[in-house]
C-alpha cells in the first residue's frame, strides 16, 4: 500500500512539471498590403485545365509535393495551390 501511494505522488509531482504549454502568434496583414483584391483569380475548386483555359499558362510550375500531392502555379499577380487537379487556395502577390 505505501508504494501504491509513493507511486501516485510520484506521478502527480512529475504530472506537474511536465505540463506543456503552448503558444502561437497571430500575423495580421493589412488590407493596403496585400495584392489587388478585386483581380480576378482562379476560384476553389477549379481544375487545372479551367485554370489554364482562363489565365493561360503559368509562368512557372512546382510540385507536385507530399501526399496528397500539392503542386503551385505561379503566376505574374498571384500563386495557385493545387491539391491533385483541384484548386485549394490562391495567394495575391504584393
Amino acid at each position: 500500500m505505501h508504494r501504491l501511494a509513493i507511486g501516485c505522488l510520484c506521478l502527480i509531482l512529475t504530472g506537474s512539471f511536465y505540463s506543456q504549454t503552448t503558444y502561437a502568434d497571430e500575423l495580421q496583414v493589412p488590407i493596403g498590403k496585400q495584392g489587388d483584391q478585386s483581380q480576378q483569380r482562379p476560384i476553389n475548386g477549379m481544375n487545372t485545365e479551367a485554370v489554364e483555359a482562363k489565365f493561360g499558362a503559368p509562368e512557372s510550375v512546382k510540385g507536385p509535393i507530399g501526399d496528397p500531392p500539392i503542386m503551385t502555379w505561379k503566376y505574374k499577380s498571384f500563386s495557385v495551390y493545387f491539391e491533385y487537379e483541384l484548386v485549394i487556395h490562391t495567394v495575391l502577390h504584393k
